[in-house]
Formats: C-alpha cells, structure tokens, sequence
C-alpha cells in the first residue's frame, strides 16, 4: 500500500529567514512560520490558538526566500514531514520539520509588497519559486542526507 507525506500551510513568518551555507556551499534557510486557528468557545467568546512550524527550504529556492522574504511575511508552503534526532547534554532529543517542496510568497506582513521584493514578483509568484527541492541543477536533492547545523 502506498503512503503519503504532504504538508500544505498558509501562515505568516515569525521572524527573518535564517541562511547557511553546508556541505559544498549548499543553501539551506530555516523558517519560523505561524498559523492562527479562530473559533468561539463554548461561552461564546472568541478563541485563538498559534502554532508554530519549523521549516527548512534548500538550494536556490533557500537562496531566493532569505532574499526576499522578512518577518511578517505571508506564504504558502508545500512539503513534506522530516523528523531526525539529536543529541544535547546526554540526552537524545527528536525535531520535526517541514521539508519545503515549493514556497509562494502572498502578501507582505503589512498587506503590502516589501521593500526587498523585486518589481516583477507577481510572476515569480504564480511560479512559486520552488518545486521538487531542486538545487537548479536539474536534480531533485535529498535534504535529509545532510546534517543541519542549528
């Protein structure tokens, strides 16, 4: 039976993407991403609830998010679940991630286009700037073969 790990989010960037460089000057930019949940409790008040994601974008779609992108800033994000394990103080702790497949940027924090943004994002947009994790090499990379150092 065939399986499937996809994960779609539409949220607002908790803070400024973070870039590194890794294993033969690979990118790999780690992104703080907030979604809200709204409804009415049962008193009738309103109720709110954030969750926070942890997401990791490689190669030139990396590059183009740190570039472009500031806290504040809505996006749809499209991957895949990544869950590893590290050790710290003799303890072996676990992290789960989304791996970033394709980013859009939406609209900026404020409602409007960022100052970093290029003119012509409207068509880079509707691209996504991503797809297949790929590098711009034409081959589709395995992030998980990589360490990442945080």
């Amino acid at each position: 039976m065939a399986s499937l790990n996809k994960v779609m989010l539409i949220g607002n960037l908790g803070a400024d993407p973070e870039l590194k460089h890794v294993a033969g000057d690979r990118a790999v930019c780690t992104l703080s991403v907030a979604t809200n949940e709204r409804w009415k409790g049962r008193d009738g008040n309103a109720q709110e609830k954030t969750e926070w994601h942890r997401v990791t974008v490689w190669g030139e779609t990396a590059e183009n998010v740190a570039k472009y992108l500031e806290k504040g800033r809505s996006v749809y994000i499209e991957g895949r679940l990544q869950t590893r394990s590290y050790e710290k103080d003799g303890q072996r702790h676990f992290s789960t991630e989304i791996v970033a497949d394709r980013v859009v940027f939406l609209g900026g924090g404020n409602g409007e286009r960022s100052e970093r943004e290029p003119a012509n994002t409207g068509r880079r947009e509707r691209s996504g700037w991503g797809g297949g994790g790929n590098d711009g090499g034409g081959q589709s990379r395995d992030a998980g073969s990589d360490d990442i150092p945080y």
